[in-house]
């Protein structure tokens, strides 16, 4: 997935809270740079990038807990 989505329609990928895309976005690039292949054809090299591209491509789940999201 290539070029940019607005920041509203990636809010409303999630649960429509700018926290929950922002720690979802964190975690995923965290394990991409920690070896996990991404989950889109990309053309960026930077995890952050290729993690928002998941979740607007909706390879990216997220489940809310007692104690954040996992």
């Amino acid at each position: 997935m290539e070029g940019k989505m607005p920041m509203d329609k990636l809010i409303e990928k999630v649960d429509g809270s700018k926290y929950t895309l922002v720690v979802t976005a964190a975690k995923r690039a965290r394990m991409i740079t920690e070896g996990d292949d991404p989950r889109v054809i990309s053309r960026s090299n930077k995890p952050v990038t290729v993690a928002l591209q998941e979740i607007a491509a909706d390879k990216v789940k997220w489940e809310r807990t007692k104690s954040g999201i996992k």
